[in-house]
């Protein structure tokens, strides 16, 4: 099977990037020390050429081992908790799958 990425872009609500950030770290963390199939989770504020940070934006960057490393993610006992800690600080989601 084909390793799987995930890439998520969020706009945070002006004024809650650290904690939602402090959040998202944390769930990175945790994947990585928890989830047998999750190989890369990476928290990422995007820039510009120039190296200005796009301001209130956080991007995700997830390589699985594989479909059911995803699956198993998703169902992680985590992601309701995050969803409901994150969710009030988020402006927008964006979800992108993809295979490597």
């Amino acid at each position: 099977m084909s390793q799987q990425t995930i890439i998520v872009e969020f706009s945070i609500k002006p004024g809650h990037l650290d904690e939602f950030e402090a959040l998202i770290r944390e769930h990175a963390r945790r994947s990585l020390a928890e989830e047998p199939g999750c190989i890369r989770f990476d928290v990422i504020k995007p820039r510009l050429a120039d190296g200005t940070i796009i301001p209130d934006t956080i991007w995700l960057y997830e390589l699985y081992q594989d479909m059911d490393a995803v699956k198993a993610h998703e169902s992680s006992d985590r992601m309701p908790v995050l969803g409901q800690k994150t969710g009030p600080l988020v402006a927008t989601k964006r979800l992108i799958y993809g295979v490597l």
